[in-house]
């Protein structure tokens, strides 16, 4: 049976290979399907779909992962089979968007604060179309400055939670993106629970419309792995995996290629018997 990547970045939020070019690296690695799930923006899913069809037997997941926040913590919740074309939808993400803008201009002030000089329009330069930038595009910044070597590097001394850089805004709660993304047909899943800390959130979730937990994740050890395996049939969840994947920068993978993590074809069939 084929396996299915269910976490993948494009151009239209923080990743640099295009929806083309993710879909085309799927199906050349053999995989059977993946999903495209951008931070706060569905932007690259229709051109993911036209190139899919190329493909016979190959199947494009439409998804999004949305950013929210819980005591302090950063939270995000992926959202399965969402319809994309809601205006509703559309316009409850493009409010996200504009409090992710906030945030990046934060994140600036404070390096500049810290005497590294990183513009706006510097990071405007690195926004594809109508897409989304964050913080993946500020270390790119950072690596192209010389100011690190490495994406790792940029976020363990300035832009990871409680670094020199950090900075917080006011965002969603993650039972308030369950909703939303339910509101959109779609199936919420809770990303990457290993490197939040903060897994007293999992059965609060479980019992608000949370239908999946992604067990398996390039930044999961594998005791983490096995432990949310664990969770997740304790609380009745699907088990999903995806690599996360950002493409690449200065030659570096920015979480796991294509395919590193993944989950039988079969598990679209779960998640999309939640899908209304």
């Amino acid at each position: 049976m084929k396996q299915c990547d269910l976490h993948t970045h494009t151009t239209a939020s923080d990743g640099t290979y295009s929806p083309v070019e993710n879909i085309r690296r799927a199906v050349k690695k053999g995989l059977g399907a993946i999903a495209i799930t951008d931070h706060d923006t569905v932007n690259g899913i229709g051109e993911a779909m036209l190139e899919a069809n190329k493909y016979p037997g190959f199947t494009v997941i439409p998804g999004v992962e949305i950013s929210t926040l819980y005591q302090g913590q950063d939270i995000h919740v992926l959202g399965y089979f969402v319809d994309y074309k809601d205006e509703n939808f559309l316009k409850a993400l493009s409010s996200l968007t504009s409090v992710r803008d906030k945030r990046n201009k934060m994140i600036l002030q404070n390096l500049n604060n810290l005497g590294i000089q990183v513009k706006e329009s510097e990071l405007e330069e690195k926004r594809h179309g109508k897409g989304n930038v964050g913080r993946g595009h500020i270390a790119e910044i950072l690596m192209e400055k010389g100011i690190v070597k490495s994406l790792p590097e940029a976020f363990e001394k300035y832009l990871g939670k409680g670094k020199a850089a950090y900075a917080s805004t006011e965002r969603i709660s993650p039972i308030e993106a369950i909703q939303l993304i339910k509101q959109a047909k779609g199936v919420p899943v809770l990303a990457h629970p290993g490197i939040y800390e903060a897994d007293e959130l999992i059965p609060i979730l479980s019992e608000n419309g949370l239908i999946g937990l992604e067990y398996s994740h390039p930044d999961h050890t594998e005791e983490q792995v096995a432990f949310y395996e664990g969770l997740a049939d304790k609380y009745s969840l699907i088990k999903t995996a995806g690599s996360d994947f950002h493409g690449f920068r200065n030659g570096e993978v920015f979480h796991g290629d294509i395919g590193s993590c993944s989950v039988p074809i079969s598990t679209l069939n779960e998640l999309r018997s939640f899908s209304k």
